[in-house]
């Protein structure tokens, strides 16, 4: 083999050496900045942006709701014909959309039916007040004075109308838009000639644009506020029943570990009972603006899940006072002092623990499924039973008859639950077993 074919020599060690530093050099030195901003921006959408569409992808459709409502209502604007027939007033329909659409049916249709409803009304009003004004005085000036008296009074009165609950509740921003209409068409009516054709184009654009928001909100992948809270009911039941199912296994059972709960999964979800109550105002006020949800039906007691909602918040506050007293009775009272006390109370807390998250349980079953709860409840007897036993070992200790009193809180919860169902006409068991026997028989 000629000297020229020969193949070239190995690098030496030094050379493989120099090389290795050069690109651990090059990995040390600082990223560009259009680097550094990337992988910021990449972070903040996996951390942030993934978290909360994993969370609930439905706020992932509700942004493409939006996007289509707004898509819909930009015909107004962007056909010629259309911009003809409501004039310079169909940039009311695209603002109206922005305010209008929220995330539940109920949020969308509340506001909806108040801009409509305020637009038309405030409308009509201020026409009137401006037509009566003419009439009554012929001098411009004298007609300015009175329109001002209208504004004032009617100003007045309706803001004042927001104070009373009953309205704040549900009408509160029909109101808002109330006072801002009548004062513009009054306010316009002193220097516009043709007012009622504007009244008119403003008002039918703002009707269309709720109408769009209607359409898009109920027709396509709806969130029903009345759904939200009823999956809040059960949740909050089940969470009862987790807390009273880990005091038994971690505290009262036959293995008891620990009486610190502070960072068990079963603590820590409980608390969110407590601060559920302006979730819950909420959720009860949009859901009765659904009417059109069939899986409730018409004039649905949605007041009563408030009620339950407020037993539930109770019976958690029992639940947090006892939780801070387990640790003290585990380590300083009962197991030295008095152990045969001690394990007769261990062994009838654990009972009361256990029989009142079964109880628990099933009630979240019979919300969740609507379903009528059994009338005969041997849990709940068997935890009422335990707790009278207990009353009769702690008559001196005021801060563990809690454990008692808190069953009897769960009985209310029942109660509650009870009154939901028959109000709410939730189904017999019986009949909905019967039901899906037929069903399978008849395919």
């Amino acid at each position: 083999m000629d000297a020229a074919e020969a193949p070239p020599p190995p690098p030496s060690p030094a050379a493989t050496t120099t090389a290795s530093n050069v690109a651990a050099d090059r990995r040390r030195l600082p990223l560009p900045e259009w680097q550094r901003c990337l992988s910021a921006v990449g972070r903040f959408a996996d951390e942030k942006v993934g978290r909360i569409a994993r969370d609930d992808p439905r706020r992932v459709a509700h942004s493409f709701k939006v996007g289509l409502a707004l898509t819909l209502v930009s015909v107004l604007y962007y056909v010629t014909p259309l911009f003809n027939g409501f004039g310079g007033s169909a940039m009311w329909a695209v603002l109206t959309v922005v305010i209008v659409m929220e995330f539940t049916v109920g949020a969308t249709l509340s506001k909806g039916v108040n801009r409509a409803l305020a637009t038309l009304v405030a409308s009509s009003l201020a026409i009137g007040a401006h037509k009566g004004a003419s009439l009554v005085v012929s001098s411009e000036n004298t007609e300015s004075i009175l329109l001002i008296v209208f504004i004032f009074f009617v100003a007045s009165a309706a803001t004042f109308s927001r104070f009373i609950p009953e309205i704040k509740a549900r009408y509160d921003y029909g109101v808002g838009i109330f006072i801002l209409t009548f004062s513009l068409v009054a306010v316009s009516s002193y220097r516009v000639e043709e007012l009622m054709p504007l009244a008119l184009q403003r008002t039918s654009t703002i009707f269309v644009g709720v109408a769009i928001c209607l359409c898009t909100t109920v027709l396509v992948f709806p969130v029903w506020a009345g759904d939200d809270l009823h999956k809040l009911a059960v949740g909050n039941l089940d969470k009862l029943a987790d807390f009273l199912e880990g005091m038994e296994t971690e505290c009262f059972g036959e293995n008891a570990r620990s009486g610190n709960l502070e960072g068990k999964d079963f603590h820590d979800a409980y608390m969110s009972i407590l601060s559920s109550k302006d979730k819950e105002d909420s959720l009860c006020t949009l859901a009765k603006w659904e009417p059109i949800n069939r899986k409730f039906g018409f004039r649905y007691p949605w007041s009563q899940y408030q009620t339950l909602g407020t037993l539930c918040r109770q019976c958690a506050s029992t639940m947090e006072a006892l939780a801070s007293y387990v640790a003290i009775l585990r380590k300083y009272q009962y197991p030295e002092a008095n152990p045969q006390l001690y394990m007769k109370v261990q062994k009838t807390c654990s009972q009361m623990s256990m029989y009142s998250a079964r109880t628990l349980r099933e009630l979240s079953s019979a919300v969740r499924s609507m379903t009528t709860p059994s009338a005969m409840n041997k849990d709940l007897s068997a935890a009422m039973k335990s707790a009278n036993g207990c009353r009769n070992e702690l008559l001196q200790d005021s801060a563990l008859l809690q454990l008692s009193d808190m069953v009897t809180q769960i009985n209310e919860i029942t109660e509650s639950v009870n009154n939901l169902a028959r109000l709410a006409r939730f189904k017999n068991p019986e009949k909905a077993r019967n039901d899906v026997v037929i069903n399978v028989r008849s395919q």
